[in-house]
């Protein structure tokens, strides 16, 4: 699938207003923009755990399903996050590569840059299951 595709995928599965862009897709994965607003505050003016986790999960999803295809129903099985720095309160890209594809689970390696100064300041490991084709 190619940029266009999985933007319209995204926003098909999951109506309303997504803060998410999908900004490259290759072989090897997909770069997903969260664009950070004050729905993604946390007290100490960072951008909140939650926010930089669902970034992860569907930045991993994005990849899985840019490999595969259209596949709506896969579901993650397992997310390990490590929160590095505090991020500024901008955009937030994460950077997701498939590192395992199976027929049957995909895991993926997801790195969270922060547009302020493109620190690392989160990285997660997550798993997805695959349905049965």
């Amino acid at each position: 699938m190619d940029v266009a595709e999985l933007q319209v995928f995204l926003d098909a599965a999951f109506p309303g207003d997504l803060p998410y862009t999908v900004e490259e897709v290759s072989d090897s994965g997909v770069r997903l923009r969260l664009s950070v607003d004050e729905s993604n505050v946390r007290p100490g003016g960072t951008v909140s755990g939650p926010s930089l986790m669902a970034l992860a999960d569907c930045a991993a999803w994005l990849a899985v399903v840019g490999q595969i295809g259209p596949v709506a129903l896969s579901v993650t099985t397992s997310l390990h996050i490590d929160f590095l720095r505090k991020p500024a309160l901008v955009d937030v890209v994460a950077a997701g590569t498939v590192l395992k594809l199976g027929s049957r689970l995909g895991v993926v390696d997801v790195a969270l840059h922060s547009t302020a100064d493109d620190a690392l300041v989160a990285k997660a490991q997550v798993t997805y299951s695959i349905p049965p084709r």
